[in-house]
């Protein structure tokens, strides 16, 4: 990989600068919504350009010989018949293992107010996914320290899980638990699409400096063009992957997915892609598995476990087709339910409709055997509560309905744990144990 002393887009245009033979010219044609058509030969999709007056934008498609761009930043000031330059680089993301404790926008540029990142090195932002054969096997557990994650719903290193969850319930205090607490060895989150506002809640609040210490943190807010935010998510993977092949255990977190997939749909809806299920163009579900599947274990030591995140619209699990894709791609998913949350009890996990395909190949038979009995009791006291808290349950009419009568309360507290709480993995497993006697 090659060496630079310039983080992010200014990079980019050093080499540009340095290989001035390489530069095609060409011009703006057409202006549409925040799409630029040029004439612009040899021009490739994915290709980075610069436009007279506005700055670099990217190549996202082609219409009658004309190339299509979508600037990084606004559209205003964008001339009619404006000069437009193309070198051949395709995208590449710029990493460093100074990257630890920053926060960086979707070029790589710091946004943290500490200075510039040394010993940058260049290595694709589009890689391929690992192949499928080259994969190492998911036999180790990644302790999170979250009680109901670590006793449940086990997670393995490079496992992918999707957190399923609506607005407000909490999904961003279980990411920063996760992040402080679990034994990963650095912690790579990517926020793209949200509010800007809770970007620094996000990281001084709920990571904390704790969390930072051990974060790389990509920031690309809701306000930014969808091409940025489709590169602030790739290049949050390709720093995963530089630290996973250095052999660390790395905790991708993206959130979310489902602004991601917006992004992807303004693009993909601008070139003329047709809308299918719910507005979203063909091209989300293709983005989806290019993007997911390059989490994972390496080939040898060092692992990228992915915790996605996806906003369900209303809350309806099933009906969501961003949810419903990556559901099919990931490892496992965690629901986070309103309803359990508006009892008060954090993190709000609906144990019954989440798994993790993995915990088999990473847990013990104990275990495993645990968590099935109080998934069990879960499962019970779900199918009768109804009647008991009407009074129109028997006590004695059924051992099953009377034992989870008898553990639920100890069960739901068990369930909850305090944000600053921190649980080892082994006490987990014997507090678990203890439930169920």
């Amino acid at each position: 990989m090659s060496a630079s002393p310039i983080l992010g887009l200014g990079a980019l245009e050093q080499r540009w600068a340095e290989a001035p033979t390489q530069l095609r010219r060409g011009r703006v044609v057409a202006v549409q919504g925040t799409l630029v058509t040029a004439d612009l030969p040899g021009a490739r999709i994915g290709e980075v350009a610069t436009i007279d007056g506005v700055g670099a934008a990217e190549t996202v498609g082609f219409r009658d010989r004309r190339a299509l761009l979508m600037p990084f930043t606004s559209i205003d000031g964008v001339k009619h018949g404006a000069g437009v330059t193309c070198t051949g680089e395709m995208p590449m993301a710029l990493v460093s293992d100074a990257l630890r404790g920053r926060v960086i926008d979707g070029f790589g540029n710091p946004l943290d107010g500490k200075g510039p990142i040394p010993g940058i090195m260049a290595r694709p932002l589009h890689a391929a996914p690992p192949e499928a054969m080259g994969r190492s096997l998911v036999r180790q557990a990644l302790p999170t320290g979250v009680r109901v994650i670590d006793g449940l719903l086990t997670f393995g290193r490079g496992q992918r899980v999707g957190l399923m969850a609506g607005s407000g319930v909490g999904k961003s205090t279980l990411m920063g638990m996760i992040a402080r607490r679990s034994a990963a060895d650095v912690n790579v989150i990517a926020l793209v699409g949200e509010r800007g506002r809770e970007v620094r809640e996000f990281i001084e609040d709920v990571l904390g400096p704790e969390g930072l210490r051990r974060s790389v943190v990509v920031v690309v807010t809701s306000d930014r063009a969808p091409v940025l935010q489709l590169r602030g998510a790739f290049l949050a993977t390709a720093v995963a992957e530089h630290f996973r092949d250095q052999g660390r255990d790395v905790m991708l977190m993206m959130d979310s997915v489902t602004r991601l997939a917006m992004a992807q749909r303004q693009i993909g809806l601008a070139v003329g892609e047709p809308p299918t299920t719910r507005g979203y163009t063909p091209s989300c579900f293709s983005l989806l598995p290019r993007l997911l599947e390059r989490a994972g274990p390496g080939d040898q030591k060092g692992s990228i476990t992915g915790l996605y995140t996806v906003l369900v619209d209303g809350d309806d699990v099933e009906a969501d087709p961003v949810g419903d894709a990556v559901r099919g791609i990931v490892d496992g998913h965690v629901v986070l339910s309103r309803k359990i949350a508006g009892q008060g009890r954090f993190p709000a996990v609906d144990v019954l409709p989440s798994i993790s395909r993995v915990m088999d190949a990473v847990s013990k038979p104990a275990h495993r055997e645990s968590a099935r009995k109080v998934r069990a009791l879960l499962n019970t006291w779900a199918q009768n509560e109804e009647l008991v808290r009407l009074g129109a349950y028997k006590a004695g009419s059924s051992p099953q309905v009377d034992a989870a009568i008898a553990r639920i309360d100890r069960i739901h507290t068990w369930l909850g744990q305090a944000v600053d709480e921190a649980v080892p993995f082994d006490q987990t497993l014997a507090s678990m144990d203890a439930l169920l006697k």
